[in-house]
């Protein structure tokens, strides 16, 4: 975006994590030089495993600037899963505005219908289908999918009987069926229905 001129600062930010039974929520914020050369970059849901790390390195090595925050299972209960990948959101923008705090000025373009909680002076701007609309948002998608996968990955060693390194988290047959075997661990969101033949709450 260009106004009187110049290259107007861009952030994108997005999350992932906000649908699986399990796991933290991630988010990041982006700021790509003008012009961006990495070729690609797309709604990280659109694209394979491999394609992302290899979009997430060209990211880490090009971007102007990135940050990524997590919110953990225990603040998903605490405030809801939306509130908590907005929060994260939000986390992720001061980490870029403490390494840089011109960027305060910068307008933020959010994935989705809803603005990050960010002080009432930051232009914010949200897109629904965001990371398929900008490359801030898709490289923020990326890098906050490519950290979620790998942390769910670890998560794995730990918890070896759900299966997270296949499904990360999500409400697949084989972890629902470790579910049933196995009961939650501390990486469930009990706010969640894990189970559709239990009762328990709907995502909230």
């Amino acid at each position: 975006m260009r106004s009187a001129g110049r290259v107007e600062t861009l952030i994108g930010l997005d999350e992932a994590g906000r649908g699986p039974l399990a796991g933290p929520v991630v988010a990041a914020a982006v700021v790509l030089p003008d012009p961006c050369a990495i070729e690609g970059l797309d709604d990280s849901k659109r694209l394979s495993a491999a394609v992302r790390e290899s979009l997430y390195a060209r990211i880490i090595d090009e971007a102007s600037f990135y940050a990524v925050a997590v919110a953990d299972v225990d603040e998903i209960e605490r405030i809801n899963i939306l509130h908590a990948s907005l929060a994260a959101m939000a986390r992720a923008w001061r980490s870029l505005c403490d390494e840089l705090p011109s960027l305060r000025t910068a307008l933020v373009l959010v994935d989705g219908n809803q603005l990050a909680p960010l002080p009432t002076a930051v232009r914010q701007r949200p897109l629904v289908q965001g990371d398929a609309r900008s490359t801030h948002i898709a490289a923020a998608s990326i890098l906050a999918k490519v950290t979620r996968d790998r942390m769910m990955r670890a998560y794995d060693r730990r918890f070896p009987e759900y299966g997270f390194a296949d499904h990360k988290g999500y409400a697949s047959l084989r972890h629902r069926d470790a579910i049933r075997r196995h009961g939650p661990c501390v990486l469930h969101r009990r706010g969640f229905r894990l189970l559709p033949e239990d009762g328990g709450g709907e995502p909230r």
